[in-house]
């Protein structure tokens, strides 16, 4: 395939942006912001601008493989069909699961869904959206009668103010962040709040930074409703027509003390101030809301304000959860998630259940609710599940006690998964692999955060014998039996039957309708937002969807703060970086990407590490009840003491030890059963080394060492080392980290310093080079990585660019591939005085905008002072 450009929907977070992949014949894709999708209109992130960088096939698994031997098709797919009938006659449906992911095509988790519910006919199917948006869901369903997002991306262009909580929206949403700094750009008077424990790249556009402790947010948004009601900016003639509940709710705001969050007391009242007196007021909330022991409440509070106001459904106002997966709504609309049905429906609800069973004409569909993702692994280390199916993604590092999950995985009979690649934590301990197709291979359609349906288009072919999940989830349900229920010939046939259900459940006055898609052309299908023909925003006017129409304000409780515990006294916070994504599957193959920040790290304020000894670049030992990580130190007042905040990416294929997972606990919200990833308790503890290495080289690296971090280079792989025991013969140990034991070598070596530059030369010249030092070593890595293959052995081992080069620095703008030496340069020159000309100059910040905040920290710290007169 080649020639025109093909639309098609990015397959990062839940923003959805349209994408035009031009493909070169060669199984290369230039990669262009689609200006027609309302979304993104035309703007990309560096994540997407990069995808064409993640298409190749080097690590693909091409063919099915049972026990690690290939096999064909039809012996996997007998094979998994054969043991799930054996489960279910032995030991029942419910030793059968599923656990799908958020990059499903929504076909796929159609599928998915119907054979695990109606035919194998047990509700053990979640998925990983179980973890970032579980807790909206079931704030939704308590207050609105189902999980309705109310508003639009719109709505964050038309607010006069935008109250961003528990989100850093510059590196997790950046195209929404653009849009919404583009809005404030043209309109000043447009004022933002962040709510946030650290200070983010987000917090550069904010008019009021909320640091609030830690899981506080209930007391912080019970306080504001409190304060609605005192100031009589309630509106009474909503409530009494639309909403129930805020008796209730606000005798438990009244009952909360505020002083909880440790806000000083004219940052609360500015906020009180803000919110109360500006009508068009949205309130964005993520994963630092839904990630929590008491995420649900939470939701429930902010929406709570809303209501109680009548700010909701009319523009620039409204609660607005976005969403960190590509197709989590999508997930949420086929009842993905093992406590709902497709189409809105409600698994408890005895009529739907009727509705959807005689649609599917389904032999046993499941009556009651599943196992949430927690608690089906729980499951499986009890020797409950028979057949674990997992399907693009990756628990081992994503799930909380993610060694738990380890173990749990291997007292599993038969674990099938589904993926790209064999090589991934939790592929590695599966007994059958299936070969599936990647973005830009497969065809379907994802929603995003505002309830738009995009199809996401196929423009390369398939590798090898990997196949889409639909079919092999549809070849395992004929082989069950069920032919018939499974005849699907292509996804358009998938999703013309998921439309038509849909108009059944419109039928029942839920809120879920795509049923004038249909007759439409699927392949040509633009975006288009559900309900479709309907309205763009839910609730100005009441209309919700729980039995008598009105909303719920609920009664939520501030929890009281957990005392921290002498052997483990910081508060584990986890989150994203602005590069990667989720465990790095696909990201983690971008050269591009592994630049801004290319090894793991934890964030600790400067009054603790010096009390604990702990320098910048030191390495540092991360200790939960669970498991350990071992990372490094990034010394910075933007995490509040007592607070450590790391990254989520990293995992056995990038890192020795960085599953940050392996250190949060399994706790989960009551209600919605999600993780509290953002509250793990941990100690921290220097890690002395005896040596630590940079390393670059063509192949990837042999590392055997207490630590190390990879990423990918244009060229190959690069490297950071470090261990407790120093080599006693530095080319022996360059030869065997490079595995090139014929190579010659070209060392430098300073005993007494205890330092070392190792140079492996083969065929064609330098293969691979290694910094060694005894303190963390400093060399200008950007320079060794572009000037890897370039050198001779001499002028690379040097380590820093000759007088004529220059040493660009840490990429700071991936998008152009832009240093910070480059760019403190230009404005110590007086040349860049602004993002905006640094931007002229030197592209960087030009394109999907994340460095901009970098950018502005850079001008304030560089620019040249001007002396007084």
């Amino acid at each position: 395939m080649s020639g025109a450009p093909i639309r098609t929907t990015c397959p990062y977070c839940g923003v959805g942006c349209g994408v035009l992949a031009t493909p070169d014949g060669a199984g290369g894709v230039a990669i262009a912001g689609d200006p027609e999708h309302p979304a993104n209109f035309g703007r990309l992130c560096s994540k997407g601008s990069a995808l064409g960088q993640t298409v190749g096939l080097d690590g693909r698994l091409l063919a099915p493989r049972i026990d690690g031997a290939e096999a064909g098709w039809d012996t996997a797919l007998d094979l998994i069909a054969t043991r799930i009938g054996a489960a279910i006659e032995t030991r029942g449906p419910e030793s059968v699961a599923i656990y799908g992911s958020g990059q499903m095509l929504t076909e796929d988790y159609y599928v998915a869904n119907k054979l695990m519910k109606g035919f194998i006919g047990a509700a053990n199917i979640d998925t990983n959206s179980r973890l970032c948006m579980a807790s909206s869901v079931a704030g939704h369903r308590r207050a609105f009668g189902s999980d309705t997002v109310p508003g639009t991306y719109e709505d964050l262009e038309e607010a006069d103010l935008v109250v961003l909580v528990g989100s850093n929206l510059a590196w997790c949403h950046p195209v929404l962040y653009q849009r919404l700094a583009a809005a404030k750009a043209a309109r000043p008077a447009l004022r933002v709040v962040t709510v946030d424990p650290r200070r983010t790249a987000t917090t550069d556009l904010a008019d009021l930074h909320l640091p609030l402790r830690a899981d506080t947010d209930v007391a912080l948004f019970n306080a504001l409703l409190a304060e609605i009601a005192r100031r009589g900016a309630v509106d009474a003639d909503y409530l009494a027509a639309h909403v129930a509940g805020f008796d209730a709710a606000l005798d438990a705001a009244r009952a909360t003390d505020a002083a909880v969050t440790g806000l000083a007391a004219e940052d609360l009242a500015a906020f009180l101030d803000l919110w109360i007196g500006t009508e068009r007021v949205v309130t964005v909330y993520s994963q630092g809301v839904n990630q929590s022991a008491a995420g649900t409440d939470k939701v429930n509070a902010i929406i709570n304000c809303h209501l109680a106001t009548g700010r909701i459904g009319r523009p620039g106002m409204g609660p607005f959860s976005v969403t960190g997966q590509p197709n989590a709504m999508g997930g949420r609309e086929v009842g993905g998630l093992s406590n709902m049905l497709a189409a809105h429906l409600d698994l408890e609800n005895p009529t739907h259940r009727f509705l959807v069973g005689q649609f599917w004409n389904a032999p046993r569909l499941a009556a009651t609710p599943g196992l949430k993702a927690v608690d089906l692994f729980r499951a499986c280390g009890r020797g409950e599940i028979e057949v674990l199916w997992i399907i693009g993604t990756n628990p081992v590092v994503s799930l909380p006690e993610a060694d738990a999950v380890a173990e749990a995985m291997g007292r599993v009979p038969l674990v099938i998964v589904s993926d790209m690649f064999a090589t991934t934590d939790t592929a590695r301990r599966a007994h059958v692999l299936l070969p599936a197709l990647g973005w830009g291979e497969k065809s379907g359609t994802v929603t995003n955060s505002e309830r738009r349906v995009s199809r996401q288009r196929p423009f390369l072919p398939a590798p090898g014998e990997a196949r889409p999940d639909w079919w092999a989830l549809a070849e395992v349900g004929r082989r069950l039996g069920h032919a018939e229920a499974f005849a699907y010939e292509s996804p358009a046939e998938i999703f013309r039957e998921y439309a038509a259900l849909s108009a059944l459940a419109a039928a029942e006055g839920r809120d879920f309708d795509i049923s004038a898609l249909v007759e439409a052309d699927y392949d040509a299908m633009p975006p288009a937002q559900w309900p479709v023909g309907g309205p763009a925003r839910f609730f100005a006017g009441g209309g919700f969807f729980t039995p008598d129409r009105k909303g719920r304000m609920i009664a939520v409780a501030q929890a009281a703060p957990e005392a921290r515990a002498p052997r483990f006294p910081f508060t584990l916070n986890t989150g994203r970086v602005r590069d990667q994504w989720h465990t790095m599957t696909r990201t983690g193959r971008s050269s591009r990407l592994g630049q801004h920040i290319s090894e793991p790290f934890a964030e600790i304020n400067p009054e603790d590490a010096g009390a604990l000894g702990i320098g910048a670049a030191d390495l540092v030992e991360v200790t939960s009840p669970h498991g350990t990580a071992l990372l490094r130190a990034l010394v910075t007042d933007r995490v509040l003491p007592g607070d450590v905040f790391v990254p989520m990416h990293w995992s056995g294929e990038f890192a020795a030890r960085a599953r940050v997972d392996a250190l949060v606990p399994a706790v989960v919200d009551p209600h919605s059963g999600q993780p509290a990833s953002k509250m793990g308790r941990v100690a921290l503890r220097r890690h002395a080394a005896a040596w630590y290495g940079f390393a670059v080289s063509r192949a990837r690296p042999e590392a055997a060492t207490d630590y190390w971090a990879l990423a990918p280079t244009p060229f190959g792989w690069r490297a950071e080392l470090a261990d407790a025991a120093a080599p006693d013969d530095w080319a022996a140990f360059a030869r065997a980290l490079f595995a090139a034991p014929e190579a010659e070598v070209v060392i430098s070596e300073d005993r007494a310093r205890g330092t070392a530059r190792v140079a492996l030369v083969g065929e064609g010249g330098v293969i691979a080079a290694l910094f060694a030092a005894r303190e963390p070593v400093e060399v200008a890595r950007a320079h060794i990585v572009s000037a890897f293959g370039t050198e001779d052995p001499p002028r690379l081992l040097a380590g820093r660019p000759g007088a004529a080069q220059e040493d660009r620095g840490a990429i700071v703008c991936a998008c152009f591939d832009v240093g910070v030496n480059t760019i403190t340069a230009s404005i110590a020159r007086g040349e860049a005085t602004s993002v905006e000309t640094i931007g002229a100059l030197l592209r960087a910040g030009s394109n999907c905008g994340s460095c901009r905040p970098e950018l502005k920290s850079l001008l304030a710290t560089h620019a040249p002072r001007v002396a007084a007169e």
